[in-house]
């Protein structure tokens, strides 16, 4: 079976952890990630149609359901970085918040607990764990022969030497010794493909291994993260939640002015917390507020965000059966007038949902009775 989509590599990211990056740089990385989501969106839900067909469906389940919440994770940064862009309307305040929101840790909680890994590391986990989802298949991409397979491993085992540079004393002979030998069968497996041989049945087995150990790379360093001192956390969790905040209280102001009824979630104010206490008994109560704090502002994204994607959803609906209803009904007073109240609705703000959707709903159940959306 083949994948229709192709394979997707996630962008470079620009800047560090508080640094102002240039507006063009980040456009450049905006535009580029964005393209990278929904190409990802895409081949995971062939990848999840493949496995469900899959003799293997059961024990691929688990892989399918954190690939897709890894994707989810980086989804929900990407439109709040969007909303923090403001479509390019920024200072260097912005930017800085907009660099924290990338390089700050995401919540992956869907993935079987929460990890501290960033924006471009979570990135990372997902091309691997398309990588070995494709393998474990058998898919092969719908864009690549053998050599850009092969190239692709070959740009996995420089990203993999880079991760085993970051490893402790304790395990980094043991990772060094793995990484010499995945880059030994690529090299092997590249030699062979140069002199004819065939190579088929050996390079999913390799792109498995390759996609477990840079998977487990990047968990490793995300769990020596989590150890890392307390306090530490902390304040970069304080960070990162204000820059979050920021963002959801730009999303928050959108909803309550473009559309109504708008939720009335209160969104949190990280700063209220205070400083950062070095006590351990307070730091740990500290903590626990943060991560309230952390779940207030993702269901307060979830609210307001819901609202917006309804009035966009209807008024894509309301379009689409104008277009339907031009080649149904040309010329219909009733359709045309239904239309014109829908747009006004559109075009007014607040925009009143519950009258915009009667009036989708009137007009949809119209051409129905002409058989317009039959």
């Amino acid at each position: 079976m083949t994948v229709r989509t192709p394979t997707a590599s996630a962008p470079a990211p620009p800047g560090k952890m508080g640094s102002s990056v240039p507006a063009t740089e980040l456009l450049s990385f905006l535009d580029a990630l964005g393209t990278w989501r929904d190409r990802r969106k895409a081949e995971l839900d062939e990848l999840d149609q493949a496995a469900l067909h899959s003799p293997e469906s059961d024990a691929l389940s688990a892989d399918v359901v954190l690939a897709m919440a890894v994707w989810k994770a980086v989804s929900d940064r990407y439109e709040l970085i969007l909303i923090t862009w403001d479509s390019g309307r920024v200072g260097s305040k912005e930017t800085e918040r907009i660099s924290t929101l990338i390089w700050g840790g995401l919540d992956t909680g869907g993935a079987g607990g929460s990890l501290a890994v960033s924006l471009p590391e979570a990135c990372k986990l997902s091309d691997a764990l398309a990588s070995s989802l494709r393998a474990k298949l058998a898919l092969e991409p719908g864009d690549a022969d053998l050599a850009a397979r092969l190239r692709q491993l070959r740009a996995q085992v420089e990203r993999i030497n880079d991760l085993v540079k970051l490893e402790p004393a304790g395990t980094r002979n043991a990772a060094i010794a793995e990484h010499h030998d995945l880059d030994r069968r690529v090299t092997d497996l590249a030699d062979r493909n140069k002199r004819g041989a065939d190579i088929g049945g050996l390079i999913g087995p390799l792109e498995i291994d390759l996609a477990r150990s840079e998977r487990d790379l990047i968990v490793g360093a995300a769990t020596r993260k989590e150890r890392a001192a307390d306090v530490a956390r902390a304040r970069s969790l304080r960070s990162e939640l204000e820059a979050q905040g920021q963002a959801v209280r730009s999303l928050a102001d959108k909803a309550v002015a473009t559309v109504m009824p708008a939720p009335r979630l209160a969104v949190p104010d990280v700063t209220a917390l205070g400083p950062v206490p070095n006590t351990p008994s307070e730091l740990e109560k500290y903590l626990a507020r943060l991560d309230a704090v952390r779940r207030a502002l993702g269901q307060a994204q979830a609210a307001y965000g819901a609202v917006l994607e309804r009035r966009d959803e209807l008024a894509a609906r309301l379009d689409a059966y104008q277009v339907k209803a031009a080649s149904v009904a040309p010329g219909n007073e009733d359709l045309a007038e239904l239309y014109r109240r829908g747009r006004a609705v559109i075009e007014s703000e607040p925009v009143e949902l519950a009258r915009l959707g009667a009036l989708v709903t009137a007009y949809q159940a119209y051409l129905e009775a002409t058989g317009g959306t039959k």
